[in-house]
């Protein structure tokens, strides 16, 4: 019930978040080569009084993790994320049966309390961060320590480094790999703490904690069958695999595990996953491929965000076949800037809720310079209040990233 009060608090205070076109100044850019500072300077024009909104409701709130709520239906202890998959339902002929899938259709009494709460933990430390480097102030700081210790160091609260028992299906797996998909929602806590981690403020030896606890993660991530797993995938999972596989170990400082996200991207997810006209097949082909495929280009395009070197530039990378991440955002934009003209048919759930302002746009018109992208990007919605689409946008803090 805690949880379901904080999901409906989240939603009122995103609606009165509205998006201000205010002038502010524009400011160093963080090392990186795409960090052009007049893109910089929109998304601060552009989201400023959302982003000091957002953050003053995150100074007020306390920590809750994945100990605050359990299911008798976990086969974890206290410290397990658990969470059901979303599109598996009980089977009304025999009650008692194994779950029965329907794709595509959430089902609503399913366990994501620990999601939200993760979610949360995203929305906070995004929130608090891209106040932080708005302001400089360091109250904004303590308060990002203040829930990542409880969620990764006290070992009262924490969570267990590991995804074991995520998207469960009752009568069928206690966790399976495709539930690694749900920590995509902690890029954005490693991505706060790299913006802040030169503050004044900052206690070194928690962010190493902190460190520790992700460095593990990803040892299990890339060892357990069910990381393994979910890193074959061959759709959008396989490409989320990366995409947070390289945030957390761009926080490790895992030059390694980033050398290999790089060559995965290059040589797996992009001449496999999209097509010569720069769509995805294998999202094209689910019962939601308007949102499947918003989500997989927005994968992608923060996987060039995030690895992208001066020696090794995914940006421009292209296949021998011509395949690039620029054909994929000139495939989609047209369908984001007019939805009526997408070639099939509509999602089965949320069609109306899509597009927002996707990551893929702000990231994209900041790489090719692209002033087009980056009309559409403003004037789509930046603080959407819609569950479904909340925890497929785990980008919502593009500031952090530029």
């Amino acid at each position: 019930m805690k949880l379901k009060k904080i999901a409906i608090c989240w939603m009122l205070f995103a609606l009165i978040a509205n998006v201000s076109f205010r002038t502010a100044g524009a400011e160093e850019d963080q090392p990186g080569i795409f960090s052009l500072k007049d893109y910089k300077s929109e998304v601060m024009k552009t989201l400023r009084k959302q982003i000091l909104q957002q953050a003053g409701w995150a100074m007020l709130q306390h920590p809750v993790t994945v100990t605050e709520q359990s299911s008798p239906r976990s086969a974890g202890g206290k410290h397990d994320f658990f969470s059901e998959g979303d599109y598996w339902w009980p089977n009304t002929q025999f009650p008692d049966s194994p779950y029965v899938q329907r794709d595509g259709m959430t089902n609503p009494e399913n366990f994501v309390a620990h999601r939200h709460a993760m979610i949360r933990l995203s929305q906070l430390v995004g929130a608090l961060a891209s106040a932080y480097q708005l302001t400089g102030d360091e109250k904004y700081v303590a308060q990002v320590l203040r829930h990542c210790k409880a969620w990764f160091v006290d070992t009262a609260t924490m969570m267990n480094p590991s995804l074991q028992f995520a998207q469960a299906i009752k009568g069928r797996f206690t966790g399976r790999g495709i539930g690694i998909i749900d920590t995509i929602q902690l890029m954005e806590v490693v991505q706060g703490l790299l913006v802040m981690e030169n503050a004044k403020s900052m206690d070194r030896q928690l962010l190493e904690a902190i460190r520790n606890w992700f460095e593990k993660y990803l040892q299990w991530l890339t060892t357990h069958q069910y990381g393994k797993d979910e890193m074959n995938a061959v759709n959008n999972h396989g490409t989320c695999w990366v995409m947070q596989t390289a945030a957390f170990a761009r926080f490790t400082h895992n030059d390694t595990l980033m050398r290999f996200c790089r060559d995965r991207y290059k040589n797996v997810l992009l001449p496999n996953q999209m097509a010569a006209d720069g769509s995805f097949p294998q999202e094209l082909r689910r019962t939601k491929p308007y949102g499947y495929s918003i989500f997989n280009l927005d994968a992608l395009t923060t996987i060039c965000q995030i690895l992208s070197t001066k020696e090794d530039n995914l940006w421009n990378y292209t296949t021998t076949d011509g395949r690039n991440i620029r054909k994929g955002i000139e495939y989609l934009h047209p369908f984001i800037v007019d939805k009526s003209k997408w070639p099939k048919s509509p999602d089965v759930m949320y069609w109306d809720n899509w597009p927002v302002a996707q990551p893929f746009l702000i990231f994209g018109a900041n790489a090719y310079d692209s002033k087009e992208w980056l009309k559409t990007w403003k004037g789509l919605e930046h603080a959407p209040t819609v569950e479904e689409v909340i925890r497929n946008l785990p980008i919502r803090h593009p500031l952090i990233w530029l």
